[in-house]
C-alpha cells in the first residue's frame, strides 16, 4: 500500500460545499486495538456539514477530515477481525478518505444481504437512535414516540427501530410527500407540519411517552404539551442556521433527560407509596440533622392575604407560613 491517500479536505479550515477539495494526506496508522479499513463506502451526516462550517470541531485524538461511518474491508486487524473481513463502523472522524482507523470494537460485520452502500449508512444512526431513543428516552413495547425530522437519517432509522421494537410511532415532517414517506416507513401516525399542528395530532392520539427532537426552537413547549406523565424528551440536535440554542446544547451535552411531576393529582395509593419511601429514606435525615425546615415568614390566619404577597413578591428564603 502506498503511504499516502485521498481524502476530502475543507479548503480554507471551513466553508461552503464547494471548499471540500480531494487531497493527498499520509495513509493512517492504526494503534494498538485499532483497525485499518480500506474504505468502500462512507455515509455523510448532518454533522458533518456542521463541522465543515466550523462550528464541530472533532474530538481530541480523532482525524481532522469529514467522516462518521464508513464501510469497507479490513486490512489491518485487531480485536476479533482479520484481514478481509467486510465491516461497517463508527468513527470520530476521517471516514472521507480510501483509509480510516478505528476503536476495533467499534465496528460491525455488513450485514447479511447489504453491499457497503447500504452498510455505510448504518453505525452513525443506528447508535445514535438506540443510546437515544432506548437507553436516554428508554422507550418500550407499546408506547408511543414523537418523531421530528422524521425524513432524516435518524428519523429513518427511528421509525424502523421503534417499531422493530413493539412501540408505536408518530412522525413529523415538512410537506406531503415527505408525509407519505415516513407512513411508507412504517410511522403509524405520519403529520404534514406544513398543514396541521402536530400538538393537535399527539393530543387525539392520547398523547406520547417518548420524543426525539431535532428541531427544538418552537418544537419544545409543544413537546412537553402533548407528553405523558413520566415522559422523556430527548434532543440531540437544533435547526439553528449553522449554530445551536445553548439551553438545547447544554441538554444534548449533559445527555439530560428532561422529566417532571405535580404531586397533587397523583391518587392515594401512589401518595401512599411515596409516604412510605419519605419514612424510610428521608426521615432518618431529618433526625440526624442532615435536614431542616427554613422559615422565613410567619403571619397569623387572619393575614394570609399579607402572607401570600409575600411570597408572591419573591423576597424570602424558605417557607412562609400561616399560625393558627
Amino acid at each position: 500500500m502506498s503511504q499516502m491517500m485521498t481524502a476530502i479536505a475543507v479548503e480554507g479550515g471551513k466553508g461552503p460545499a464547494e471548499a471540500l477539495k480531494p487531497v493527498q494526506i499520509p495513509r493512517p496508522t492504526p494503534e494498538p486495538g485499532q483497525i485499518l479499513i480500506a474504505v468502500k463506502a462512507a455515509g455523510v451526516n448532518r454533522p458533518d456539514l456542521i463541522q465543515r462550517l466550523g462550528f464541530y470541531p472533532p474530538p481530541p485524538g480523532a482525524p481532522a477530515t469529514l467522516g462518521l461511518e464508513v464501510a469497507g474491508e479490513v486490512v489491518e486487524s485487531a480485536g476479533r477481525w482479520k484481514a478481509g473481513d467486510k465491516v461497517c463502523a463508527l468513527l470520530g472522524g476521517g471516514g472521507y478518505a480510501e483509509y480510516a482507523i478505528c476503536d476495533a470494537r467499534h465496528a460491525l460485520p455488513v450485514p447479511k444481504g447489504l453491499g457497503f452502500v447500504e452498510a455505510a449508512g448504518l453505525p452513525e444512526t443506528v447508535f445514535t437512535v438506540y443510546a437515544n431513543v432506548f437507553e436516554h428516552g428508554a422507550l418500550k413495547a407499546g408506547e408511543t414516540l414523537l418523531l421530528h425530522g422524521a425524513t432524516s437519517g435518524i428519523g429513518v432509522t427511528a421509525i424502523q427501530m421503534a417499531k422493530a421494537a413493539g412501540a408505536k410511532v408518530i412522525a413529523t415532517s415538512r410537506g406531503a410527500a415527505k408525509a407519505e414517506q415516513a407512513k411508507a416507513l412504517g410511522a403509524d401516525v405520519s403529520v404534514d407540519v406544513t398543514a396541521e399542528d402536530f400538538e393537535d395530532v399527539c393530543k387525539a392520539e392520547g398523547g406520547v411517552d417518548v420524543v426525539l427532537d431535532m428541531v427544538a426552537g418552537p418544537y419544545f413547549p409543544k413537546n412537553l404539551e402533548v407528553m405523558k406523565t413520566g415522559g422523556r424528551l430527548v434532543h440531540i440536535a437544533s435547526q439553528g442556521g449553522g449554530t445551536v440554542e445553548l439551553p438545547i446544547m447544554k441538554i444534548m451535552q449533559k445527555r439530560l433527560v428532561i422529566t417532571g411531576s405535580t404531586l397533587r393529582p397523583r391518587d392515594a395509593d401512589e401518595k401512599a407509596r411515596l409516604a412510605g419511601e419519605v419514612e424510610r429514606v428521608v426521615w432518618p435525615w431529618i433526625e440526624a440533622g442532615k435536614l431542616k425546615t427554613v422559615i422565613d415568614h410567619t403571619f397569623p390566619l387572619a393575614e394570609a392575604g399579607k402572607a401570600q404577597a409575600t411570597l408572591e413578591a419573591g423576597a424570602h428564603l424558605g417557607k412562609v407560613i400561616l399560625t393558627v
